[in-house]
């Protein structure tokens, strides 16, 4: 089994071929292939940390879609001065579907 471990959108994420991941915003567009850094590599028994060796991995995938994560609700309040305050946020995200780890 092949899997690497791959930062993408400033976390961390394991990923093997036909995997689907969730990661923040990428500028580009449905269909479109992206290159993403790998961190680690498990090839079998073989686990290869080195940076050296990781700057010749590519792990590509693929743009399914543009989306957006749930809503959340910010709310702020504060006892007997009728402060209020209400704000939310939906978080741009990029759905990818890795094609190849080499």
């Amino acid at each position: 089994m092949v899997y690497a471990i791959v930062k993408a959108g400033g976390r961390q994420e394991k990923v093997a071929v036909g995997d689907v991941v969730v990661v923040d915003r990428i500028a580009a567009e449905a269909g479109a292939t992206v290159e993403l850094p790998a961190l680690l590599l498990v090839d079998g028994t073989a686990v290869t940390s080195d940076a050296a060796a990781l700057a010749k991995v590519k792990v590509t995938a693929e743009v399914v879609q543009a989306e957006k994560g749930p809503k959340i609700d910010i709310l702020r309040y504060k006892n007997k001065t009728g402060y209020r305050r209400r704000q939310g946020h939906r978080s741009r995200l990029t759905r990818l579907k890795v094609t190849g780890i080499a």
